[in-house]
Formats: C-alpha cells, structure tokens, sequence
C-alpha cells in the first residue's frame, strides 16, 4: 500500500492513524503506517512532552505525526475565564438536569474534572506546537483547516508537512491555497467533526480540486478493500481514527464504553452538537437525545458547549453511566466488533487490500481466476 506520499514520508503503508493514545500511536507506526497523535486533550505542555517522549522510546525509529485544532485566523489573548463567563446560566441548569435524572454523582472533593476542551484556544495550540517542533515530528495536521500561516511556516522551516482536514471541494480549495501539504477529506460517515457529504462523493470532488496536492481518504474506512477504493478514486492515502478505538492498545478508560462500541451498528451513530457545539458524529445515547429535542435550551457554538459539558462529560465516564455515556466515533463502528492488536488490524487490512486489488485485476483480465 505504498504511494508517493508514503514514500516521502517514510512509511510502508499508505495509512494515517489518528488517535488520542500514545500506545496506539506508537503501534501503528510501527506496523508501518503513520501513527498521528491528537494534542487536543493536552493542556499543560508538560504532558504532551512526557508523551512525545515516550513515543520517541516506542517508535523504533519509524516516523509519526501530531494533530492540533486551531482556528486559520490568529486569535491571541482570549482565556478559559474570558470564554466561562459567556455561558448562560441556562444551560447550566440544562446539563444539571440531565445528570440528577440518570443518577449521576458528584466528584469527590478535590478529584479533578478531568479533560476540557480548550486545546482550540490560541495560547494552549502555540504552547502544545512549541513542545512539538522540538521532536522529529513528519506530518503536523489541523483538525479545522489550515492553521495561521506563520505556524505552516514554521513547519515547513522544519521540513514537516502539513495537513488539513476538509469536509468539501471549496474548503479543500482554501486549504491549498494556504500552502497546505495534504488535504485530507473527511467524509459525512466519519467520527468527529465531519460535514456533509460522504466520502464517496467527497474524494474525487477533492483530488479534483486540489490536484497536485496529495489527498487522503477519511470516513467510514475500516477494511483494506475501503483502502483500495479510496486510492482508486485518487487518493495517495487513508486517514483512519475510529477503527483504532478497540484496539487492545487503547486506553478509553471505560469498559461499559468499550462494550458499547463493540455492540454498536452502523446506524447507532449520530451527528450532533452535543459535545462540542460544531456537528461531531457521537454514538447515540440519552445525552445527545437531550441536547438534540427541540424542547431543550439548544446546544451553543464552540468553544462555548465544550466547556459547558466537560465536567459533565468527566462524571459520566468516570461512573460509566450506560444511558449516557458515548464517544465520537463514526459509522464504522459496525465493523469495530472484536478487540484486536494494531498489529492484528494491520494485518487484516493489509490482506483485505491484496484481495481487492486480486479482484479488479482478474475483472481487467491482468490476472488468472
């Protein structure tokens, strides 16, 4: 599953893996992909730092990323205070309610509230970027859109490649415009912030679009036929993020959560602004039913509803309260129904790759039957 794009950045297989965890991280670029760390949940830059320092250990030499959420334009000197008195007193009432209905307690006196998110705001991003640039970062990626130009700057004066994540052809056009490296094009079936067009119609749309530029297939990928289609329709990779989430290396926490994911269909997702405030395909529980009826207050704009519900979000996962608790994850969790290695995953989609490119070539008469 090699391509020009793998082949630049040092990677046997055209695959990018995005994930929060480390472990998970450091095992897909040792299986020969692209092992992509999310920054978002890294407030203090002393974290990030303890952990890519220890993918620096476990990496056996093989080549990662770091993904980063920033706003294109810069915005400097807005905090978490400035942002918390913003929200209505309302809302808080709203998600108050919500817990005290399925019996959700309290944190114990003094038990932090866990991950907030506010690796969005100007000051966290720079600080997490500055950490990162000091390790041999090779892909820096942007979950909404081009970062500032002076960080896709300071990226290229590293020789690190940037991408950004595109949910149609116009913003894929923007994002090229910018001077971004690889466009990933995510599609509606993803996890995580999406639009709304699927994947099948979004990728050619984008190779189109921003041709020569390099793009990656995202949404709805969990087999190594779903590779093949993607790169048949043009793209020079996948990016892959739910599929990883059962992978034995993952640390979700929460067995009722793992459960919950290994039970799910494909149809158990929704789309909603329940944990963010922008559309994030979640699966669907009790909580993001009562943000999405119309008779509630209505979800607020981010960074306003991350900060709303963090605590909330914390005490659901830490008392693993069935009806409400979720994850984003996408449409592909239909086929996330066993615990694998990432190796064991690899594995797999390596041989599902092989029997599609078997097939095409014995329809075009390239092979035996």
């Amino acid at each position: 599953m090699e391509t020009e794009l793998s082949r630049q950045l040092g990677v046997g297989h055209a695959i990018f893996g995005f994930t929060p965890f480390p472990a998970v991280a450091a095992a897909i670029s040792r299986a020969g992909g692209l092992g992509v760390l999310g920054a978002v949940r890294y407030t203090a830059p002393e974290d990030l730092k303890r952990d890519l320092d220890w993918m620096q250990d476990h990496t056996d030499g093989m080549p990662y990323g770091l993904d980063v959420v920033m706003p294109a334009k810069k915005v400097e000197g807005v905090t978490e205070a400035d942002v918390e008195v913003m929200i209505p007193e309302g809302h808080r009432r709203f998600v108050a309610d919500i817990l005290a209905r399925h019996g959700v307690p309290g944190l114990a006196e003094g038990e932090a509230s866990g991950w907030r998110i506010t690796g969005w705001m100007e000051e966290v991003a720079r600080n997490q970027l500055d950490v990162a640039f000091g390790y041999p970062v090779k892909l820096l990626a942007n979950a909404l859109g081009p970062p500032p130009a002076d960080v896709v700057a300071r990226a290229h004066d590293r020789g690190i490649l940037v991408a950004a994540l595109a949910g149609s052809a116009k913003h894929a056009r923007r994002h090229a415009e910018a001077g971004i490296d690889v466009v990933v094009a995510q599609g509606y079936e993803a996890g995580g912030h999406t639009g709304e067009i699927a994947s099948m119609v979004l990728t050619p749309e984008v190779v189109d679009a921003v041709a020569p530029v390099p793009v990656l297939a995202a949404g709805g990928i969990g087999s190594g036929e779903q590779i093949a289609a993607g790169l048949a329709l043009g793209a020079q990779g996948v990016w892959l993020g739910s599929l990883w989430l059962t992978t034995t290396e993952a640390s979700l926490g929460s067995r009722a959560l793992t459960e919950k994911l290994l039970a799910a269909g494909s149809g158990d997702t929704v789309r909603s602004r329940a944990l963010t405030g922008k559309p994030a395909r979640q699966l669907r529980t009790a909580w993001t039913d009562a943000w999405d009826d119309p008779a509630g207050p209505g979800t607020l704009p981010m960074p306003l509803q991350g900060l709303l519900v963090a605590e909330a979000v914390s005490r659901i996962q830490r008392y693993e309260v069935g009806p409400l608790l979720g994850t984003p994850v996408g449409q592909i969790v239909g086929r996330m129904n066993s615990e694998r290695s990432v190796r064991e995953v690899f594995d797999d989609l390596t041989r599902g790759f092989e029997r599609a490119v078997d097939r095409i070539n014995r329809i075009a008469g390239r092979s035996e039957p």
